[in-house]
């Protein structure tokens, strides 16, 4: 028998579930209590739920929490987390932490088929979809679950090629009855499916983040294969013309490549395509996963892009590096997972 996996319910579908048997939604709150609020792995260990209901629960379902298979800790702290499901799928998580937050990097799949060539998810291959508990789980499975306060959708995979399931996870993460952050803590990152982003707006109170590469789109459909469909100037504008909801930012990745998209000409054209809007501009560094001979633009370069980015009206970052001696830095998941140089 396949036994149900609780983690990845909403309040709705487990009070479905167990009311033929006569028990309450309060009785299913009890439940996701236990699974989302507690991170509990074992039925067998939930408080406040009535004996017969635990019994039922025991004997169809799971809590859905998967234990990761192995661990690494990265010397700035950052730790690295390899999951593996009943199905043989493979993905990675990464927990962050600072002295004010606590973020977990999640996968939305195992893999990722959009192509982008620096990337290793996509080196590694699509191996499938992460249902929504299996997203969700892998907040719950870090040691530090009751610490977090920032959810990312950044790990393997393309989140709008898995829309329902990472809209039905966010759901999960921001319900009271769920995690219960708040949806301005939880920002789901993007290289532009304009179908998944316009759903995304309708449906979620989240953030949003376009992985932009480069302001012209010739050059970035070299690196992000998506663009050929999805321009990434039809994506901005839908983010200027979209009504922020409170508390939701948007903002674009710019990930800062030696030689290839650091030039005074890519900053001029970034400036105007983003001036007078409320997208922020988050500048990273590139971190080569041994699979091409791309290196990352320079320190100072990455703060005078930041610089005069900020000068001209648009709100930038230059973002940290973190995590990249255990490849749990951007573009860097799956690098260990079997994936190959190109020649």
């Amino acid at each position: 028998m396949i036994l149900k996996s609780l983690c990845g319910l909403t309040a709705d579908e487990l009070y479905d579930l167990i009311r033929p048997y006569d028990f309450s939604y309060s009785n299913a709150l009890s439940v996701l209590n236990s699974v989302y609020k507690k991170g509990t792995k074992e039925i067998s260990d939930f408080m406040k739920i009535p004996k017969k209901l635990k019994e039922t629960l025991i004997s169809s379902s799971w809590t859905g929490i998967l234990d990761p298979v192995s661990s690494e800790v990265s010397e700035d702290k950052t730790v690295k987390y390899l999951f593996r499901t009943n199905s043989g799928k493979q993905f990675e998580a990464v927990y962050i932490s600072d002295s004010k937050r606590h973020t977990v990097c999640v996968s939305t799949q195992s893999g990722c088929r959009m192509g982008c060539p620096f990337c290793a998810s996509g080196r590694y291959g699509f191996h499938g979809n992460l249902t929504a508990g299996e997203i969700v789980s892998q907040i719950l499975s870090v040691p530090f679950a009751e610490k977090v306060t920032h959810v990312v959708f950044m790990g393997m995979g393309e989140p709008l090629d898995n829309f329902e399931n990472v809209l039905k996870a966010c759901e999960i993460i921001t319900a009271q009855w769920g995690l219960a952050l708040s949806p301005g803590n939880v920002t789901v990152s993007t290289v532009g499916i304009r179908p998944g982003i316009e759903s995304f707006l309708r449906q979620s109170s989240c953030n949003l983040t376009l992985s932009l590469y480069s302001p012209f789109s010739v050059e970035r459909q070299q690196v992000v294969p998506a663009e050929k469909k999805y321009p990434a100037r039809d994506i901005i504008q839908l983010m200027k013309d979209s009504i922020l909801k409170k508390g939701r930012r948007f903002s674009v990745a710019y990930v800062m490549i030696n030689g290839l998209n650091d030039s005074d000409a890519h900053l001029k054209e970034l400036i105007s395509i983003l001036k007078g809007t409320k997208i922020r501009v988050n500048v990273l560094p590139y971190h080569s996963a041994g699979i091409d001979e791309m290196s990352s633009s320079s320190p100072d370069k990455m703060q005078y892009f930041k610089h005069n980015l900020v000068i001209s009206g648009i709100s930038a970052s230059v973002r940290k590096s973190r995590g990249s001696d255990i490849s749990a830095a951007c573009g860097l998941l799956a690098a260990g997972l079997g994936v190959q140089r190109n020649n």
